[in-house]
């Protein structure tokens, strides 16, 4: 492939390498230059442009990320969705939940051939939630030769393990004296994470904490993934659960983890079904060694007692404000974090020719309203509509509606103004907020709810911006706590972008369906459009 300068006269079939504005017309880095682009440069008298050129046996940069994507996901695997490409980029998305396996050792190798080629993944054995992406990858020059990316194929490398367990048995032990609230309190937390993967207990024994009493227990269980949680925690391989294993006729494969919490669970096989000693942190809902275990034999995935051995390397946990517990991906932590929504709807609608596109119709309601419905569904603590004084239309379209009216009085400043006006609202203890237009369309709940999701402070994930899912940048935007002095001092036009480009270290960027993160309409022709399209 050749890059640098070439002449506007030479460059049919060229790659534009930077954008460039002509008067009213923008032609956009990555554009494949036509006769009628060539025309335009002419008559603005460019001579030359930074293009690139492929040459022969090169391939374009979509069609190699396109093709490495279909060689290290098998095809035949429908729990894995690969996106169109875009800007040299193939993203691969779970469809359902499950665990993520990884061949590292190929993925190193796809790595190593050019650094032309990329690949990134979510960590190997990871639970995946469905809509999840699992995979990137990125061709880095606008062309790739056609040998590297043969080179680049050494086969499948990603797979997602779904939830298929169906049913477990489940046996608790009391020791003597021992609260029946302890007891209920343990079989709750094993249910509710076991129900989180779409597995049911409906197999539940109590027996005294004697090793014969478990032992029979053992034998009797019905299903073919058998849970202990004994009264007393397990302290040597020859105490009452495993040795009750024995008894029963099974064996003990591992007893210790090197998981912190979760050091004492114990895993091994009686009459071929899996039997698992869970640790007592497990009546806690906080992440634990157990889960990492349980996720995989939900899978039918086998663990080994290597398995439990490698997963010591990440395997000091630690519960944070904002980790999801193990339910469902529910953010249910000790402490949930407060969030809350900024809805800027104080625009003045200049380019809709005396409409106001507040008021356009969505699905038989008002722009408005519908925006502000859309947020108040999502998973937050409250919403706060921005709004312009003296507009009745606009009051209206929102009555009713539990939401926080704030009056932007300096609106006709820009939008910097408006989101003064919202920071100055919100709660004295909100942890994130997210900025998000009134007037886009297509905004789902879900939209917001995956921002929430994606929010890790730990992680320095405190800027969280929605994408298409081809990695088009776009709206809304949840920011965290240490950005909110940054966003209450915006002047003028400035908007949430601005504080981006400052921050990119705090930044992720989070998939989300269609193209709803980039569809927002300020002209009669925009929505035009938008309806035509919708029919």
């Amino acid at each position: 492939m050749k890059f640098g300068s070439v002449q506007v006269a030479q460059a049919l079939g060229a790659i534009l390498a930077h954008s460039l504005k002509l008067g009213n017309v923008r032609l956009r880095k990555g554009l494949l230059i036509a006769e009628s682009d060539i025309e335009i440069l002419q008559e603005a008298k460019v001579k030359t442009i930074t293009a690139a050129q492929l040459e022969h046996g090169d391939i374009d940069e979509n069609l190699a990320a396109k093709m490495l994507a279909a060689n290290v996901v098998d095809k035949n695997l429908p729990e894995l969705r690969i996106s169109k490409p875009f800007t040299g980029r193939v993203n691969i998305f779970a469809t359902r939940d499950g665990v993520l396996e990884i061949d590292i050792a190929r993925i190193n190798q796809i790595n190593g051939v050019s650094a032309d080629i990329t690949i990134a993944t979510q960590a190997n054995n990871a639970r995946i939630t469905a809509g999840a992406m699992v995979a990137t990858i990125k061709i880095i020059p606008y062309g790739l030769p056609l040998d590297d990316l043969r080179a680049a194929q050494f086969g499948a490398a990603i797979r997602l393990h779904q939830f298929n367990l169906g049913y477990a048995s489940l046996i608790l032990t009391r020791t003597k004296g021992m609260n029946d609230k302890i007891i209920e309190k343990g079989r709750v937390a094993v249910e509710n994470r076991l129900k989180a993967l779409g597995c049911v207990i409906d197999d539940l024994a109590i027996v005294p904490h004697e090793t014969k009493d478990l032992a029979k227990a053992i034998a009797a269980a019905r299903h073919g993934v058998i849970l202990l949680l004994t009264g007393s925690a397990t302290s040597d391989i020859r105490d009452v659960g495993p040795s009750a294993v024995k008894i029963a006729g099974g064996e003990i494969s591992r007893f210790g983890m090197p998981v912190d919490p979760g050091n004492l669970l114990f895993i091994g096989k009686q009459a071929e079904r899996t039997v698992i000693g869970l640790p007592g942190c497990v009546r806690s809902p906080a992440l634990n060694g157990a889960d990492w275990v349980i996720e995989r034999i939900a899978c039918g995935m086998e663990v080994t007692a290597s398995d439990i051995a490698a997963m010591g390397v990440g395997g000091l946990l630690k519960e944070i404000p904002t980790r999801p517990q193990p339910r469902g991906g529910i953010a249910n932590s000790a402490k949930k974090p407060k969030i809350e929504i900024i809805l800027l709807a104080a625009g003045a609608s200049k380019r809709m020719r005396g409409s106001d596109k507040l008021l356009e119709d969505v699905a038989g309601i008002p722009m408005l309203r519908h925006a502000a419905k859309t947020a108040l569904q999502a998973n937050v603590d409250k919403v706060h509509v921005v709004v312009q004084p003296g507009l009745p239309a606009r009051e209206t379209a929102v009555a009713g509606l539990k939401i926080n009216r704030v009056i932007s009085h300096r609106w006709y400043e820009g939008m910097a103004a408006s989101i003064q006006a919202g920071m100055a609202a919100l709660s004295s203890d909100c942890d994130a907020v997210i900025i998000a237009l009134a007037d886009m369309p297509d905004l789902e709940a879900q939209h917001f709810n995956q921002l929430i999701a994606a929010f890790d402070p730990a992680k320095n994930h405190e800027i969280c911006r929605a994408n298409t899912e081809e990695g088009r940048a776009g709206l809304p935007v949840l920011f965290g706590g240490r950005f909110f002095e940054t966003l209450a001092a915006l002047q003028g036009d400035r908007g949430a972008r601005d504080v981006i480009k400052d921050a990119t270290g705090y930044l992720v960027d989070v998939p989300t369906a269609g193209q709803a993160a980039v569809i927002d309409l300020d002209t009669p022709q925009d929505w035009a459009d938008w309806r035509k399209n919708r029919t």
